[in-house]
This record gives structure tokens, C-alpha cells and sequence, in this order.
């Protein structure tokens, strides 16, 4: 999507500069294992030695089947392992060498009750992020401007170092002394549960650096992330009023957080001296720059209440207008805390905190902060104020109109796709539906109302627009790489949705639209110039998180004073990670760093299965995959491949001319292809896409499955930005009995399609999708076969039902059954850019 990138880099050599240089991390890690040795595993005997308490340590959270292991007789002896049992083990891990912080156990005094938390030296823990071998490659020293066009008129914002925020910081840094690195500090925190019964739950906090790119942060095994803290979760119901406890709690939070994040108060100001993996030393200013978390989360951080905007002025009973939100000034805040001693004055306190919009906190842990705005650090949450959020309440709207019979109907009936959830029972019964499964439901909503009169006479062009208008917000805002004018794309669906949301208020719906999380959509288009993309600091990274550093930690103890084993077996954990990459360092065997990030992909690249699925012979590839004209086809095909140059009415003749000394053809049941992604970023399991093209068949269980043809997208001609819609009916390559003539064909893989008419270049007004169809009977259809390479992606179609759910349209026949269609759009991030 983006052409040429024109960079920028901030002025000066100072900025970012090595002061000195010092050991790199690898040769230190080796001089306090005792130097080189011949054995690149010492201190573990040899690779068997390594590589079992490496599986013993990463297979999982218990301990069980490795001490049943270490009790088979004489195992130990014939291994040669340099340890018998597992508590020999976590003493040998113990010894390790390591440059992660131990966790410390602290005790508070709060509100007459004892509460303790466990937390590590958050500067520590930063300079082992900043001090990794693996990450020297990919860290970001100063900022950057980058920029679309050589004069510099259009930004583009992508990784963290791209953003303002970067870039305003390092000038006033420059301000009291030149020479310094910045390290943006991201801090989440999230209270989640560790039992599926009892409602046991830790809190844990995550710390990460803006230094380290986006792709690698993202990635649980990269280890980016590093957990800080596990903060008390006490009820606090020793507290006999409850609008005590209420206000006790935020105060116990920031008491703790004070002193996890302390430390940046100096460090900030300051700076401090840190090493990067190649021993080169810089005066490093960590500085808080980002606070991800859900609502109430912010709301905490923010000493609000959960009814309001957590950064803005905005009064709750207007939350629902499209209006400007003024960000609350921190300073004004800062200076009403210290104007009064909460102790000696209490309403005196509680009356000003009123005054300035807070709660009542006893000094908030970001008072103290250097170059700290924390309500402009509080960034969007699109797991939570989106999908779990925004598109939530838009289904149950929907819902509240539509009636969920007929939506639920219409969603069973959707034809399937790869990227497309089929939800077998429908949308309006989901509990406690999940975030992926609320961006699924996005993904089919308007194909679910198109055509569906409302209520009372209404013209549905309203509710069409409002809705289109979240889900291109929706997908405008998870964008990996942002430009101005994809902003000022995200504030103009904003805009449509505000301008079309009183159909709600007028079908009786809603009232009013004074939603919270609503109302966060206005911060979005600021904090992605401030900080880059909304990829940087997706709460889904810290959620997925909770898996290994919460769920997994907590599985692993015996359930008694949990913390301590806890904190302990990720200690361990840490270290075989850490060894790990030591051993490959010594052995010389140095994959690329972060090998696990995978590169940008350019071209569609095709994966298909060794073997074919059978040979099958023209006769059944005609009346078992509905390739009506599959000999004409192939003929055609083949005539062209020996004739390219020839014209329509000579390749019928040479065509029909054409014998084939085979009558069978090797079968495939579907295309596997990484699609190219728009914006030419890192692959993801978003790029992966997949085109079924199966007759009805009986699995080895003995279970049926229904026949499938899925819809594609191709260009066939070379050069052209012409594409066409076509429906896979077989995938197939010639057999090797094909004629000499035919010998590059051999090794390609092709496909028997049937055209869709050609979209009209403009989508429909109403609903911006494209329509297509198809002839009805089969036979009257244009055929072709093309090579497989030229499928770009699949292509998912919403069935035009005409009026209300059809009773005989399924899955399974309702893309023969139907002649018209929508394209949909939505289906993925490709989809969205390209098919316009």
C-alpha cells in the first residue's frame, strides 16, 4: 500500500549516542560460567544433559512426569545427566547465570490490614531488556519522522520511535543535557483469574520498552515482555463502610505502584548508564510512556470513576456527543494533591479532589514522574473498548431491531471461508463471548442487515451507514502502519457514525449514547500520532500474557502461599530461556536474532501437499466437483499454453483438434498461500489464508463431509490490476502420463474456476460493498482453468437474500442456490485495503 518511505532521523549526533563501550552481554555471560570451554553447555555435563532439563523446565507447569522420568532405574546413570532428581535440578538452574532481577517480597500497611506484593527493580529489569544479545540488530535509539512523500506533507506512523511523543521527549531531555537515549517505558496491568472455580486471582504488571520494535513485542516467545510485579488483591473487607473500601482501594494500588516505579523518578531526570548487547553504553533516561489497560484499569490509573472519560474534561452526561475532548491538565491535578495533607484535612482534600474530577488518592504513583503526562499516556484498547466493547453493543442493537431469528438464520446460512468464523447457532445467544469471537461477528455484520427493512417505515440508510461506519472504524484503527490520510480516514468514519446514530434513538433503541467506551474512539487518531499504531500497546499482548506468566506460574504450585512458587518457577523458567540463547552463542551456531520474527513476504507465496488426494478421471471431475465443461476447458487451456499468441477463434481450432493421451488428472483438495500483506508489513497468522475446493467426502472415522468450492480472487493477466471473481471448483495438476508436449505443466499446479460477472468499479452507495453474480443453471457459467499462482487470496460472498431468510439456503448450497452477491470486505485486513 505505502510506496517509498522518506525518513527523517532527528538532528545531531548526540542523540542516541554511545558514551563508552563495556563487555558485551554474551562474553560476560561466558566469563561468569568460567570462560571458554570445549563443552558449550557447561555447566550441564553435554547436549542430552542440556536438552532434558530444558524440556523438563519448558514442557509445561508441572513437575510430575519428569520425576517419574528420573525415576526410571539407572536412567540417570545412562544419560549421564549431572542430576538425579528434579530438586537437583532447580538447584543446578539456580547456579545459572542470570540478568533478570529476583523478585522481592514486600509488605504494606494499608487501611489497619497487612498486605503483601511480590515486584523486581524496575531499573534492573530494564537493562536486561535493553541489554539483550538478540535484540542489538533491532533497537531504536532516537526518534524518527517518517514521512510518504519526498516533501515531507504526508507522516506516516508505524513502531513507537515513529510517533511525537519520541521525538518531544528527546527535545526536552536535550534541554538539560545532550547525549541522551530514551527508553520509553510501557507499563499494563490487569487483574485476571487463575481457577475456572473459586475466583482465585493474581494481578499481575508488565513492563516492556518502545526501544524494541512492535513485531517483536508482540511475540510471547521473544520474551519482550518481562513481568514486574504481582500487586496485593486483598478485598479489604475489614473495612465496614463501603464507600471507605471504595476509596481505599485505588489508594492501595498507587501506594504499591509507588514503589514498583519509583525508581524512574531519578533515572528519568538523571539518566543512567546501560549497556546494549554489544557492550556499547549509553546515558539511557527511562521514561513512563505508556499505561495500557482495560476501562476500569484506566479509570484506576487515572483516580477516576468509571462512568467518565479516563483522559478527558468531558462531563459523563455528554460522552455521547462528537465533540473535541480537552485532556485533563496533570499538572493542575499534581499541584491540588499537594495543596492540601489528606491526614490533617481530610474534606478539605476530598472537596478539591471533587473540584479537579479525581478520587480522592493519597499521592497517585505518577506525581512524581519526570516528563509523565499521565493521561496522555493512557492509550486505546482495542480488545476492550472496541470489540469487547463498541461492536458489543452494536450486535445487541442490531439484534433489539432485526429480531435475532432472523439475523441468526441469516448467519447460519453464510457460505464458509477460512477467515470466516461460521457460527453454527447463530450470533444473539453468545455468552460471554471472547474478543476473537466478537471481531469474528464483525467480520459478517453487514452482510447480515443488507436489505433488511426496519421498523415502522424507516429507511435503513441511517442504521446501514452507522453501522458500516464502526466496522471501518474498527479495522481503520488496528492498521499496522498509519499515514495522515488513513487518519483522517478514522476520524471521518467517526464522524459518519455520529451523524447516523440517532436511527437508534429513533427505532427506539437507546436513549442516549453517554458510553465510556464509546466515547474513547475520540483519543484514538492522537495517540497514534503520539505513539505510533495501536500495535504498539494492544491490551491482547498482555492478556495473552496471563497464559504463561500467571495461569501457567500459578498451575504449578501446590496453591499454598502460591506467590513464592510462583515468582520462583518463572525465575527458572527465565533462566533455561536465558541459557538457552547462551548455549547457542557458544556452540557458533547463531541463527538470525529473533529468528521466530518472521520476514516481510512480497508475493503470494502458494503451499500445497506432496501428494495429491486421488487421481480422478474427466467423467467424475465432472459429476463429483461440478466441472461441467472440464475437457472444453482443459483443451482451451492447453491450446493456449503452446499457442500464446494466437487468437480467440484459432485457439477454438486448435483446441478441438487437441487429443489427450490421458483421461484422468491428479486431484487436490485445497491451496494453502500467504497472502502479501498491503501495507508490506510482517507476516502474520493474518496473512495465512486457505481455498478449499472438495467434492462430498467420508474421512477416515467414517464421518461425511459436506462438498465445498470456495471463492476466489484472480489476475490472469500478467501485468493488469484487473482482477476477477471466480469460484475454485478443482485443483489439480496433470498426470505424468501427459502428453511430452505438456512437460512445463507438469510440475505446476492448476484450477478449473467459474467466472462471477465483473464488479462494477463503484460499490454500492448505501452499504460501499461490491456486487457480483453468477449465472443460474450451472450450465450456462463461463469456464477457464488457470495456473494456481495466479490466485491472489480467497474471497468470502454474502449471499443477497432478496427479503428474509430463505428455509432451503445452507452452507452447503448457498452459493448455488443464490445468484447475486456482496463482497465482503471485512474478512480480513487484506480484504479491507484492497477489494474497494
Amino acid at each position: 500500500m505505502w510506496g517509498d518511505i522518506y525518513v527523517d532521523v532527528y538532528p545531531g549526533p548526540h542523540a542516541g549516542a554511545v558514551h563508552s563501550h563495556g563487555i558485551p552481554t554474551m562474553k560476560e555471560f561466558e566469563n561468569e560460567l568460567g570462560g571458554a570451554s570445549l563443552n558449550p553447555f557447561v555447566p550441564f555435563n553435554n547436549r542430552t544433559d542440556w536438552e532434558l532439563a530444558k524440556w523438563a523446565k519448558l514442557r509445561g507447569p508441572g513437575a510430575t512426569a519428569f520425576a517419574e522420568l528420573m525415576g526410571v532405574t539407572s536412567l540417570c546413570e545412562k544419560l549421564g545427566t549431572s542430576y538425579k532428581n528434579a530438586n537437583e535440578l532447580n538447584k543446578k538452574i539456580d547456579s545459572l547465570p542470570t540478568h533478570h532481577p529476583k523478585f522481592k517480597r514486600r509488605k504494606v500497611k494499608h487501611a489497619g490490614e497487612m498486605h503483601e506484593f511480590f515486584s523486581r527493580d524496575i531499573i534492573d529489569c530494564i537493562k536486561e531488556l535493553f541489554g539483550r544479545h538478540d535484540f542489538v540488530p533491532h533497537l531504536k535509539f532516537k526518534p524518527e519522522r517518517h514521512y510518504a512523500d519526498a516533501n515531507q506533507t504526508i507522516r506516516i506512523y508505524g513502531d513507537m520511535h515513529t510517533g511525537r511523543w519520541w521525538w518531544k521527549m528527546q527535545k526536552a531531555v536535550k534541554k538539560r543535557k545532550s547525549g541522551a537515549t530514551i527508553l520509553p517505558v510501557m507499563i499494563s496491568s490487569d487483574k485476571t483469574q487463575v481457577t475456572s472455580f473459586g475466583g482465585k486471582s493474581v494481578y499481575p504488571v508488565y513492563l516492556a520498552i518502545g526501544n524494541i520494535p512492535k513485531d517483536i513485542r508482540r511475540k510471547p516467545s521473544t520474551h519482550a515482555q518481562v513481568l514486574l510485579a504481582y500487586l496485593p488483591v486483598g478485598t479489604l473487607d475489614q473495612i465496614d463502610s463501603a464507600t471507605s473500601r471504595r476509596r481505599a482501594v485505588p489508594n492501595l494500588f498507587h501506594f504499591c505502584m509507588c514503589h514498583i516505579l519509583g525508581p524512574l523518578k531519578e533515572a528519568g531526570k538523571t539518566g543512567i548508564m546501560m549497556k546494549s548487547g554489544d557492550g556499547s553504553i549509553r546515558r539511557c533516561h527511562p521514561i513512563l510512556a505508556v499505561f495500557a489497560g482495560d476501562h476500569p484499569e484506566q479509570c484506576l490509573v487515572a483516580c477516576t470513576k468509571v462512568n467518565e472519560c479516563p483522559k478527558g474534561t468531558t462531563p459523563p452526561n455528554s460522552l455521547g456527543e462528537y465533540e473535541p475532548c480537552d485532556l485533563r491538565d496533570a499538572g493542575d491535578i499534581i499541584d491540588v494533591l499537594e495543596a492540601f495533607d489528606p491526614d490533617e484535612q481530610p474534606e478539605e482534600y476530598n472537596m478539591f479532589c471533587k473540584s479537579a474530577g479525581i478520587k480522592p488518592v493519597v499521592h497517585p504513583f505518577w506525581e512524581t514522574l519526570p516528563y509523565t503526562h499521565i493521561y496522555q499516556a493512557l492509550t486505546p484498547d482495542v480488545l476492550h473498548q472496541l470489540h469487547q466493547g463498541v461492536v458489543k453493543h452494536l450486535v445487541s442493537w442490531l439484534v433489539a431491531e432485526f429480531g435475532p431469528a432472523e439475523l441468526d438464520a441469516r448467519c447460519r446460512t453464510m457460505p464458509p471461508n477460512h477467515n470466516i468464523r461460521h457460527f453454527s447457532k447463530g450470533i444473539s445467544k453468545l455468552k460471554r463471548a471472547s474478543g476473537k469471537e466478537h471481531a469474528a461477528v464483525g467480520k459478517l455484520l453487514l452482510g447480515l442487515i443488507a436489505g433488511l427493512p426496519l421498523s415502522n417505515g424507516h429507511s435503513p440508510n441511517k442504521l446501514v451507514c452507522a453501522t458500516r461506519a464502526i466496522l471501518d472504524f474498527l479495522y481503520l484503527a488496528q492498521l499496522p502502519s498509519h499515514n495522515d490520510e488513513t487518519l483522517q480516514d478514522l476520524d471521518n468514519a467517526l464522524a459518519t457514525f455520529h451523524a447516523n446514530k440517532s436511527i437508534f434513538v429513533d427505532l427506539g433503541i437507546r436513549e442516549d449514547f453517554n458510553l465510556p467506551k464509546l466515547h474513547s474512539l475520540l483519543h484514538y487518531a492522537s495517540s497514534i500520532r503520539l505513539f505510533g499504531t495501536t500495535d504498539n500497546y494492544n491490551t491482547e499482548y498482555s492478556e495473552r500474557l496471563h497464559i504463561d506468566l500467571a495461569k501457567d506460574a500459578y498451575a504449578a504450585t501446590n496453591h499454598k502461599d502460591e506467590l513464592v512458587q510462583m515468582t520462583t518457577w518463572l525465575e527458572r523458567k527465565e533462566k533455561i530461556t536465558q541459557f538457552d540463547t547462551i548455549v547457542g552463542w557458544r556452540k557458533l551456531e547463531r541463527p538470525p536474532p529473533l529468528s521466530d520474527v518472521p520476514p516481510r513476504i512480497h508475493h503470494a507465496h502458494i503451499q500445497m501437499t506432496r501428494e495429491p488426494v486421488a487421481q480422478v478421471s474427466f467423467d467424475k471431475v465432472a459429476s463429483n466437483y461440478g466441472a461441467k465443461d472440464f475437457p472444453n476447458a482443459l483443451a482451451t487451456f492447453l491450446a493456449h499454453h503452446k499457442n500464446p499468441e494466437a487468437s480467440r477463434q484459432a485457439l477454438k481450432s486448435i483446441a478441438s483438434q487437441l487429443k489427450f493421451n490421458f483421461n484422468h488428472v491428479c486431484v487436490f483438495h485445497k491451496i494453502k498461500l500467504w497472502v502479501q500483506d498491503p501495507q508490506g508489513c510482517a507476516e502474520t497468522d493474518d496473512n495465512l489464508d486457505v481455498i478449499h475446493a472438495r467434492c462430498m467426502t467420508t474421512t477416515q472415522t467414517g464421518r461425511k463431509l459436506s462438498a465445498r468450492f470456495d471463492t476466489a480472487l484472480i489476475n490472469i493477466s500478467s501485468g493488469s490490476d484487473e482482477d476477477d471473481y471466480c469460484g475454485v471448483e478443482v485443483v489439480f495438476k496433470l498426470p505424468p502420463s501427459a502428453s511430452n508436449h505438456f512437460e512445463t505443466l507438469q510440475s505446476k499446479h492448476l484450477a478449473y474456476v467459474e467466472w462471477f460477472s465483473p464488479f462494477a468499479h463503484s460499490p454500492e452507495p448505501l452499504h460501499g460493498l461490491h456486487k457480483v453474480s453468477r449465472a443460474l443453471p450451472s450450465e450456462l457459467r463461463k469456464s477457464a482453468i488457470v495456473e494456481v499462482s495466479k490466485i491472489h487470496q480467497s474471497i468470502h460472498l454474502f449471499p443477497c437474500f432478496g427479503g428474509p431468510w430463505r428455509s432451503n439456503w445452507n452452507p452447503d448450497n448457498v452459493l448455488e442456490s443464490c445468484d447475486t452477491y456482496l463482497v465482503n470486505s471485512f474478512q480480513n485486513r487484506q480484504s479491507y485495503l484492497t477489494v474497494y
